[in-house]
Parts: structure tokens; C-alpha cells; sequence
């Protein structure tokens, strides 16, 4: 009997160890997939939120690209022109001393081609004269008028850049009452009539496509009624028509043309006497008002960086006129 009882309480301890055994091991599993589903989860949560974080920072990116290309607009013109700012002289029209350069006398001529549905605006780019400028104003994506200055020693290649186009205008450089910078071969009030013939058919080899001609300053040219006489005549000998930037309000062109039973022609608004760009973007305001009241207008500007910015962020006031090119209003 007692071996027996020996026996079942071997048996029974050996149970009761199996028991807890196996109690501690099926423990041990459910810590074990408890854990697992916890470390699941934070791993999802993790992985979750390296995905917003990654997305956060795409809009971030895609944002900061957003602003940049509407700021990366003028550094990229700024560059494109910055070659030309040791040798280019100044764009601007002499200020000459004469404070009726911004506003002179207007003088409206009757203006041609107005019968459309929308008034007629023409924008001329003076003073161009290098690869880089024609690129940048073209980057503008409008259509714009180049005038060309002649070659020079500093730029002698204008004139085949303007061989590349299909339309422009020469810049004619032509005596000013004050200004230091004047370019090689300016036209004089003292050059002769053969001299002024000579220059003018040396203009049209080197731009054989050319029909119009505005002045580069030229306030003392203009204003002298004999000197305009000989350049008129010259021009109509090579089929070239006058337009005038209205450097001063004594200009004698419209009285020299109506001798010539010609149209005058001239300069209504100019964009950039000031180069800021705010100031710009109100000439421009003016310019296409000033069409919108006469049918149509003629603006001059250079390939300022601030100037072709201005033109490129006004599109939506450009849109209230057709763009033009000079030849569709004279």
C-alpha cells in the first residue's frame, strides 16, 4: 500500500510539473504573439508615418519649385544679359537735360490698320545688338519689334543677327544736345546731304530687309530742320520710313514729312525711362490705354532685365490689345 501511495504522488508531481510546464510555455507563446502584433503595429504606424513625412516633403519640394520658377524668371534674364553690362551704354534715350522726354507734346498722328476688333499695340525694342539679347527678348514669348543698333567695334555682329529675323528696324544713332556716349558714325546736323546718303546705303547693305528706321537719341538731329531734311530725303531714296522715338518736343519730323506728303510717325509711350519694374508696368498700363483711345500705339523699351520681367508678368493687361509689329500699324 504504500509503494502504491508512493507511486501516485510521483505521478501526481510529475503532472503538476507538466501542468506548469506547459502553462509557462503557452505563457511564453502569447507574450510571444502579443509582442509580435504590438511591433506589427508600430511598424506599421512607422512605415505610415515616413510615408506622410515623405509626402510632406514632396509638397514642400514641389511647392518651393513652384515659387522658384516664377522667381528664376528674371535671375535667368538677368544672366542672359549680364555678358553685355561692361560694354552696353546706356539704353535709355538721353535724358539730354530736357524734362519733356517722358511727356512731350503728343502729337496724335492718324494711325492706320485700326478696323479690327481689338486696338492695335506695337512695342519696339531698342538698342539691340547682341546674341543674348535677342534670346532673351524672344524668351518673352510676345511679339516684339528689335531695332538694331549698327555695328560697332563693341558689337559688330548686330547686323547679322538681324539677317536671322524675319522682320526689324535699325536704330539709328543720331546727334544729342548732352550726352557723352556716342556711338561710332552718329549722323551730324552739320554731315552733308552726300554724306547722309552715303551712311544711309551703307545701312541698307548691311540690313538689306530693312523698312523702318528710328532714331538712337538724336535730339539735336531731329530738332534741326535742315539736317532732318537731308536724312528724309535719303530714306525715301532707299524705301526706309521714319519712325520717331520723340527724344525731344522740338522735333522737326513732322514738319519735314508733310513736305514730303509722308505719314509721321512716332513713339506714344515710353516703357522704361525709369527702370524699376513696378514703374515699367504702369507704362505698359498707359501704352495700352493710350490704344485703346486712338485705335493703336507705338511703345518703345530695351532689353533691360526689369523691362522684358515687366512685359513677361503683364500678359493679362496685353491680352485687352492685339500685339503687333510695327508694320501692321505704319
Amino acid at each position: 500500500m504504500a509503494k502504491k501511495r508512493g507511486k501516485k504522488k510521483k505521478r501526481s508531481g510529475f503532472l503538476v510539473y507538466v501542468a506548469w510546464t506547459l502553462a509557462i510555455i503557452a505563457l511564453a507563446l502569447s507574450a510571444l504573439i502579443v509582442g509580435y502584433y504590438i511591433g506589427f503595429h508600430k511598424a506599421q504606424e512607422q512605415s505610415q508615418r515616413k510615408v506622410q513625412q515623405a509626402k510632406q516633403k514632396t509638397e514642400q519640394l514641389l511647392q518651393k519649385l513652384e515659387k522658384s520658377t516664377k522667381v528664376d524668371v528674371k535671375k535667368r534674364l538677368k544672366e542672359v544679359l549680364k555678358k553685355e553690362s561692361k560694354n552696353y551704354t546706356s539704353a535709355i534715350h538721353e535724358t539730354d537735360g530736357d524734362k519733356t522726354l517722358v511727356n512731350p507734346p503728343k502729337i496724335v498722328p492718324k494711325k492706320l490698320h485700326v478696323n479690327s476688333k481689338k486696338p492695335k499695340l506695337a512695342i519696339i525694342i531698342d538698342d539691340v545688338s547682341t546674341a543674348s539679347q535677342v534670346r532673351a527678348i524672344k524668351a518673352v514669348h510676345i511679339p516684339l519689334t528689335m531695332s538694331f543698333l549698327p555695328p560697332s567695334p563693341a558689337r559688330p555682329n548686330s547686323y547679322k543677327l538681324a539677317a536671322k529675323e524675319s522682320f526689324y528696324m535699325v536704330h539709328l544713332p543720331m546727334e544729342a544736345m548732352h550726352f557723352s556716349k556716342e556711338e561710332p558714325h552718329t549722323l551730324h546736323i552739320k554731315d552733308s546731304q552726300q554724306a547722309i546718303l552715303k551712311r544711309i546705303a551703307q545701312i541698307k547693305k548691311l540690313f538689306p530687309k530693312v523698312h523702318y528706321i528710328n532714331n538712337h537719341t538724336g535730339s539735336k538731329f531731329t530738332s534741326n530742320e535742315i539736317a532732318m531734311n537731308r536724312l528724309i530725303f535719303a530714306l525715301k531714296q532707299n524705301n526706309i520710313k521714319f519712325i520717331d522715338s520723340r527724344t525731344t518736343a522740338q522735333t522737326q519730323a513732322p514738319k519735314v514729312l508733310k513736305n514730303y506728303s509722308m505719314r509721321y510717325v512716332a513713339r506714344d509711350i515710353f516703357l522704361d525711362h525709369h527702370q524699376e519694374k513696378g514703374y515699367v508696368k504702369e507704362q505698359i498700363k498707359k501704352a495700352v490705354a493710350y490704344a485703346k483711345s486712338h485705335g493703336s500705339a507705338i511703345a518703345i523699351g530695351h532689353p533691360h532685365p526689369n523691362t522684358l520681367q515687366a512685359l513677361m508678368e503683364s500678359k493679362k493687361i496685353l491680352s485687352q490689345v492685339e500685339l503687333v509689329k510695327v508694320n501692321r500699324i505704319y
